[in-house]
């Protein structure tokens, strides 16, 4: 008798540890085109060197057909993802409508999406896609894309001017100030740190619909920039779907700044579960101090090149 009830508690809990095992979370990288200055390829392999570092995550590349592929093959099962973090920057034309239709679907019906730096540039005329990244920059964006947003007295305002959307200066080392700390991406985070060498976006426009701001950068005149405190990382929501927005991260070096790889991860995390549950690290950067990676940095194939956007 007793080893018939031995067995059943051991049934018991290997049920048990069964239904409670964590599945992992499935999470597509996509790429497949970008502007010549961002080589992809190295930010894809980084981008999923670091989404790795998070067990849970179970990582796949997909890349789309190139400037002249073929895309009537091209239809991924979005729906078998928790996130889409998106390496990719082509023109609106690029993608056939059932493709556009059947991502927009995935979003509304609560799917998640990373955009990474020039991601936002992705895409002009396709409507829907503005909605879900709120601003964007460059590829003929202008003031019917949206008005630029930026950050005066504390408030994010919107200017409605006319002209071109997307600037940058040199790579440099800049703050990155927190405006929202209660959200789950950002709790926990210092109010303001130092990222390492990188172009810090600036003239951004969009609609801005559903789009909370987490974090600013100024954007400095004395280096090209705007005199505005320019919106750097953003959250979103479309429908059911959850979007995550992060400016940085042009190249490896941009990568290897402690923050991008932190962010990254709950930044995916949030938009697959609408949870962050990984820790701040105690390398994350300072006020005063930056913090990178050198196995990231690394990964730089060439000497730095002339700003690209």
């Amino acid at each position: 008798m007793k080893k018939v009830i031995f067995s059943i508690g051991i049934l018991f809990l290997i049920s048990i540890c069964a239904v409670t095992a964590q599945k992992p979370m499935r999470i597509m990288i996509l790429d497949g085109e970008s502007n010549p200055y961002h080589r992809i390829d190295i930010g894809t392999q980084i981008m999923k060197k670091l989404l790795e570092e998070y067990k849970p995550f179970q990582v796949e590349v997909v890349s789309a057909p190139g400037k002249d592929g073929d895309f009537s093959n091209f239809m991924p099962r979005f729906i078998d993802y928790q996130a889409i973090v998106l390496n990719y920057d082509v023109p609106t034309e690029r993608w056939p409508d059932a493709l556009k239709k059947s991502f927009e679907q995935y979003m509304s019906n609560g799917g998640g999406l990373v955009i990474v730096h020039a991601a936002n540039n992705s895409f002009p005329g396709w409507v829907e896609f503005n909605k879900m990244v709120g601003v964007g920059g460059w590829r003929d964006r202008d003031e019917k894309s949206g008005p630029y947003w930026y950050y005066k007295d504390g408030k994010l305002v919107e200017d409605k001017k006319p002209g071109s959307a997307g600037s940058h200066g040199a790579r440099l080392p800049f703050p990155i100030k927190l405006v929202n700390t209660n959200h789950p991406v950002t709790r926990g985070l210092p109010a303001v740190w130092m990222h390492h060498n990188d172009e810090l976006y600036a003239k951004l426009r969009g609609p801005g619909e559903n789009m909370t701001v987490l974090a600013t950068g100024y954007s400095d005149k004395n280096n090209h920039g705007t005199g505005y405190d320019e919106p750097q990382i953003m959250v979103l929501n479309y429908g059911k779907g959850r979007i995550f927005h992060h400016t940085t991260g042009h190249d490896p070096i941009g990568m290897s700044s402690v923050d991008f790889g932190v962010l990254l991860l709950r930044g995916t995390e949030w938009v697959a579960t609408g949870k962050v549950t990984q820790k701040v690290p105690a390398n994350f950067p300072t006020a005063t101090t930056v913090s990178y990676r050198a196995d990231i940095a690394a990964m730089n194939p060439v000497p730095a090149k002339p700003a690209g956007k």
